[in-house]
This record gives C-alpha cells, sequence and structure tokens, in this order.
C-alpha cells in the first residue's frame, strides 16, 4: 500500500527548469533544505536526491515519464524516499556504505562509481558524510550534481562546507582535488548544488565550474574551523 504524499500549501511551488531538460525542485524541509534535480532523458529519467513528498511534485514526475533512477547523494538527502520508491516504482542508487539507512528496500547500491549510461556516471567522493556521492552528466558541456560536497558560498562560489557533522574533511578536500584532476573546462560547465541554492540569487546553477573550482586554495581550507 502506498503512502499517501501530503497536499501542497497554496504557497507552494512546482520545479522550475535550470538548464535544458533539467529542473530544480524548492528546497525541502524534510532535507533540511536540500534542492533535488530532475533529469528528463529518452534513456530514463534521474531524480537526484528527494524533493518533498506532495501531489503537485509526484505530478510533474508522473507529466515528464516518471522516475527510472533515484539518486541519494548523501545520506542526509534521503528524505522520504521509501514513500517515492512506492509511488513511483524507480530504482535507488546509493553508495554501499550508506545503504543500510535504507532497510527493507532495492537498493542498488556501489563501491566506487557505477557508469549508468554513456552520458551519465556517478563518483564517489566521501568526506561530508561516509558515502557522499556525485552524478555527472557528460551533455550540456558537462554538469556534476554535487549534493552536499559542494555548496554556493554567499558569494556564489562553489566551496566545499565544513561544518560540525562532517564525516572526514581532508578526504573532502581530496576528493574535491580528484574532481579537478578527472575533469577539464572543457568537460565541466556546471555544478548544480544540492544546498545553500539561495546563494546562487536566481542564476540557477553555478557557470564555469571548472574554472571556479581550480581557484581554490587546498592549504587554507584544510585550517578552517567547522562551522556549527
Amino acid at each position: 500500500m502506498c503512502s499517501l504524499p501530503q497536499q501542497p500549501s497554496h504557497t507552494a511551488k512546482s520545479p522550475r527548469p535550470v538548464l535544458d531538460s533539467i529542473f530544480a525542485f524548492p528546497p525541502n524541509r524534510d532535507t533540511l533544505g536540500g534542492t533535488s534535480y530532475f533529469i528528463v532523458r529518452n534513456e530514463g529519467n534521474i531524480l537526484i536526491d528527494c524533493p518533498a513528498l506532495d501531489q503537485m511534485n509526484l505530478d510533474f514526475l508522473r507529466s515528464h515519464g516518471g522516475v527510472r533512477w533515484l539518486f541519494i547523494t548523501h545520506r542526509g538527502a534521503i528524505g522520504k524516499t521509501p514513500e517515492f520508491q512506492q509511488n513511483l516504482g524507480c530504482e535507488i542508487l546509493i553508495q554501499e556504505q550508506e545503504a543500510y539507512l535504507l532497510p527493507g528496500l532495492t537498493v542498488n547500491n556501489f563501491s566506487q562509481e557505477i557508469t549508468l549510461t554513456s552520458t551519465v556516471q556517478i563518483i564517489w567522493t566521501p568526506g561530508h558524510s561516509p558515502g557522499s556521492s556525485c552524478l555527472y552528466y557528460s551533455e550540456l558541456g558537462g554538469v556534476l550534481f554535487s549534493g552536499r560536497h559542494l555548496v554556493p558560498n554567499q558569494q556564489g562560489e562553489p566551496v566545499p562546507l565544513r561544518t560540525a557533522k562532517t564525516f572526514h574533511w581532508s578526504r573532502q578536500l581530496k576528493n574535491v582535488q580528484s574532481l579537478l584532476d578527472r575533469f577539464t573546462p572543457v568537460t565541466l560547465e556546471y555544478i548544480c548544488p544540492g544546498a545553500n541554492t539561495g546563494f546562487l540569487r536566481g542564476q540557477r546553477v553555478i557557470d564555469q565550474a571548472y574554472k571556479r573550482l581550480a581557484v581554490l586554495d587546498f592549504p587554507t581550507l584544510l585550517q578552517l574551523q567547522p562551522i556549527l
């Protein structure tokens, strides 16, 4: 029996387009203000992290062909994953160290990385949490869905953010560097962050992503104290 979704309030906002065939959902209080994304593709649509479970969002997803894969970037983005699988029949993808947080569900887990299609890869980038991972979409100049591995600061620049709950700060920085080693300015044009999207001030995505990451001062970042 499927769980009934909440009815959206009169102030609820529908998902909005951020890039061609990519939509962002409003921040979800179930995931502490996390932003979820939806990629519409002929090969199967991908929902990245859980939006709010309400009828508006379910209707939107169904009207665009449903969800084949629901990818969870980190444990804090699980939200109402069981209910989404019940309502939409989607496959769940999550890094193996956090799969135990979804007991009783049919889950596809991975260790280092997984290739879904010729244009979609999921990369394990631990640090924010043990299973923190990013999804890379090679279309549109390259789009990285970074969860909370990389988020915008108050100036809208992509940064790793150290908090009191950060699992392993130096490992997180190492995995930011690994993304720089993996990509180039030609293959990484955009970042779609999973939090702090209000700091983008209407820009919706972080453009020139590689160039902005390349100027990070890693020695200084390593010394940062956590934000409570």
